[in-house]
């Protein structure tokens, strides 16, 4: 890895800064690996190509494989298998979320004096307004609580789920616009006396496939239709980053964008020469895009660490200079001093991962060092062993030749896949019988 140099934040002007910078995290919903324009896609992303290459660009991300685990990840800076969010993600139907005794990144910068702000798919709980954002340490939540909604209509199964701090909204428009509207008008209607913690989760370019005319008929040379329309979502999605990017200062402020998962290629979507996609523990569904923007704290470059989605808390509450409250063992580490180039690339061991998407065949992965099995619990299950430092994409199985690599990764994977909560749920892929859904999302709660 080659050695960069880095500004260093006690380099600027004392009088620069405030104490602490703002934070923006921005996450994409199924967004491939090669769907942005600097990645090689065909989508036109001049915004976020910008923001990528003025940042360090996050060459070994990864996430869980599926919506709901991730943001859990991201938000508690813990491994979702711990508190039982980690196999599917949080259906309509279900009644359970992420658990209340979990501490979150807002509710840290809250108490660090942040203003804080969600704007976009929330998916970790609705039924019950404990699990909602507003009680979670965000003082202002516009969007929705599930997801796959519709981005014209707003509804989910019929009812609408469009929402500003706990009330339903109808609104014209399409979702991703809309986003970027109520980013630009939090973000100059705050209080600019505070620092603030802004998290953007877009529901682009999730299905539905669903994108304003005018952009499809951009993509008019791409062929496949849900590849049309797909390039077009991701379109619109940079059109709206440009947007709020414009209503950023960037002089004190740290973003973070990143998929939330690895793109689903009957959809659309573009994952390059990765193994599989969304919803597989291969470096398709785990493996994303992503980068830092923090021009006054970043030198541009590309990064090698190897870094996941729950390291992203720590690292950013290490970046503001923020205590973490929460009394539980994180799983994530703060890697901000190897962003910068304080320390040198810092070695991860035990990163697991699993899923249990509508096929309702699990998988597991675990990696170590460069050293990655996958697990698929099929019939009989199989077991695969991969060097990803020299296979990258998963095709040479080396398994029958290092047994005694194969022994430990199979007792790193039994060690993780044993700390899943006792009677806990796993997957829900379909409603009880019976169930209906409400016509208005927002007032279909319990206090």
């Amino acid at each position: 890895m080659t050695r960069r140099t880095f500004l260093s934040a006690a380099a600027l002007p004392a009088l620069a800064q405030p104490a602490k910078p703002n934070i923006v995290v921005i996450l994409a919903d199924d967004l491939g690996y090669k769907d942005l324009g600097y990645a090689g896609g065909p989508q036109q992303t001049p915004n976020l190509d910008r923001l990528a290459k003025g940042g360090v660009r996050l060459d070994s991300f990864y996430t869980y494989p599926l919506c709901s685990p991730t943001r859990s990840a991201l938000l508690t800076g813990r491994n979702p298998i711990r508190f039982g969010l980690a196999y599917s993600v949080v259906r309509p139907w279900a009644y359970y979320g992420l658990p209340t005794d979990e501490e979150l990144l807002p509710a840290s910068f809250q108490k660090a004096g942040y203003q804080t702000a969600i704007i976009g798919k929330w998916h970790l709980g609705h039924a019950n307004k404990k699990l909602h954002p507003q009680s979670r340490g965000f003082d202002h939540f516009y969007g929705h609580l599930n997801g796959a909604i519709d981005y014209n209509t707003h509804d989910r199964n019929g009812g609408i789920d469009w929402q500003r701090n706990g009330a339903s909204v109808k609104e014209e428009g399409y979702s991703t616009d809309l986003f970027a509207s109520e980013a630009v008008r939090w973000l100059r209607g705050r209080d600019t006396s505070k620092p603030y913690l802004l998290y953007l989760p877009f529901n682009a370019p999730h299905t539905p496939l669903q994108a304003p005319q005018s952009l499809i008929d951009k993509y008019a040379a791409i062929r496949n239709p849900k590849r049309r329309t797909y390039a077009a979502m991701v379109d619109a999605m940079d059109q709206a980053v440009g947007k709020i990017a414009g209503a950023i200062d960037f002089s004190n402020t740290i973003l973070f964008f990143a998929s939330d998962n690895g793109g689903p290629r009957g959809s659309g979507a573009d994952n390059g020469l990765l193994r599989e996609g969304k919803a597989t523990t291969y470096e398709g569904g785990i493996r994303v895009i992503g980068f830092v923007h923090a021009p006054s704290r970043l030198k541009p470059g590309v990064s090698n660490q190897v870094m996941t989605m729950w390291d992203v808390l720590p690292t950013l509450a290490g970046a503001a200079g923020v205590q973490l409250h929460t009394k539980k063992r994180l799983d994530g580490l703060n890697l901000w001093p190897v962003l910068t180039g304080q320390e040198p690339r810092a070695p991860r061991h035990g990163l697991f991962f699993c899923t249990q998407p509508e096929s309702g065949v699990k998988q597991y992965s675990v990696r170590d060092g460069d050293w990655k099995m996958v697990r698929t619990m099929t019939t009989p299950v199989r077991e695969e062993l991969f060097n990803i430092a020299e296979d990258p994409y998963e095709r040479n199985n080396v398994l029958g030749n290092e047994y005694a690599m194969g022994f430990t990764m199979r007792k790193l994977l039994d060690d993780w896949i044993a700390l899943h909560p006792r009677g806990d749920v796993m997957y829900s892929a379909a409603p009880n019988p019976g169930w209906v859904a409400p016509s208005d999302w927002a007032k279909a709660v319990v206090e």
